[in-house]
């Protein structure tokens, strides 16, 4: 099956067959690869895969079959042109923005992020000469209002963890890319994942996951995942995880996680509907002064 057939299948059909590829053995299910290396024809062979120019697989810090499989179905799921799988949520940020920012340029980020993101925005990039600008990104005119011509990124977690405070995505990455051209759109979409909402049918640029939450829904993974388009995703992968941050995944992880994505569409509905319940009857509590809940 082709990516451009598998493009036509259903969300729940793309969530259970999407990036299986035949192996040598037959199976259904792709195997677990646990090798840290791979074996080539050729010293020849071997060059070309280290240069990018011939697809295969040389060492699992790049790239393995199980990797692969996820990736590749998460990317069509997200509408992206490619995807890259990290060890956790936040190796898969840290990686993207480290693929792309240099001293002097600048991040606009919302002011409800998850904990360990925003000590990184705050604390971590500032040592390498970033700047962050933390609004309110609720408002798009706040966003509008902190734009610089070096700003780089707009980072948006949407709904924002744990506050659930929503951005909108078309209006602000509408406002990002004419203002300044060249800034990049960043969307964590953990929360919905694809079966609730896809950022880059919205305009975003980049989507990031911790697949350790719903995307594998069992509580037994830590993993990050990176979509976009193929030159980024290729920065990612070849410099960010390569070179820099060395955040990968085993094997067996990017197994645990395409067997959690058989279930990925009824579990998202059950969520929701679970979620709803709590949250109707938390609003009629007379204990309860505010409930925040996009539903």
């Amino acid at each position: 099956m082709t990516g451009e057939q598998a493009k036509k299948w259903g969300f729940s059909t793309k969530a259970i067959h999407a990036g299986y590829g035949p192996n040598t053995a037959g199976a259904l299910i792709t195997p677990i690869y646990q090798t840290s290396t791979y074996r080539f024809e050729s010293a020849e062979q071997g060059a070309r895969r280290h240069r990018f120019e011939e697809e295969g697989y040389i060492y699992s810090r790049i790239g393995n079959p199980n990797s692969t499989e996820l990736e590749r179905k998460i990317a069509l799921l997200e509408g992206g042109e490619a995807a890259v799988t990290t060890a956790s949520g936040i190796g898969a940020i840290t990686s993207a923005f480290w693929s792309i920012l240099n001293p002097g340029d600048h991040i606009v980020a919302g002011k409800a992020l998850y904990g360990s993101v925003f000590v990184f925005l705050s604390k971590g990039v500032a040592n390498f000469g970033v700047e962050t600008t933390f609004v309110d990104t609720a408002d798009p005119e706040q966003v509008r209002a902190a734009l610089r011509p070096n700003t780089k990124v707009v980072y948006l977690e949407t709904p924002a963890n744990p506050t659930l405070c929503m951005a909108d995505i078309a209006a602000i990455s509408k406002i990002a890319h004419e203002q300044v051209p060249g800034c990049l759109v960043f969307v964590d979409n953990t929360y919905c994942t694809p079966y609730l909402q896809r950022p880059l049918e919205l305009g975003a640029d980049v989507v990031l996951h911790s697949a350790t939450k719903y995307l594998n829904g069992h509580g037994d993974v830590l993993a990050g995942i990176v979509v976009g388009k193929q030159e980024f995703v290729d920065r990612v992968r070849q410099f960010a995880i390569r070179d820099m941050t060395g955040s990968v995944r085993s094997p067996f992880d990017g197994y645990l996680i395409c067997r959690g994505m058989k279930t990925l569409t009824i579990r998202m509905e059950r969520h929701c509907a679970n979620a709803q319940k709590a949250a109707e009857f938390l609003e009629e509590h007379p204990a309860v002064d505010k409930v925040h809940y996009p539903g």
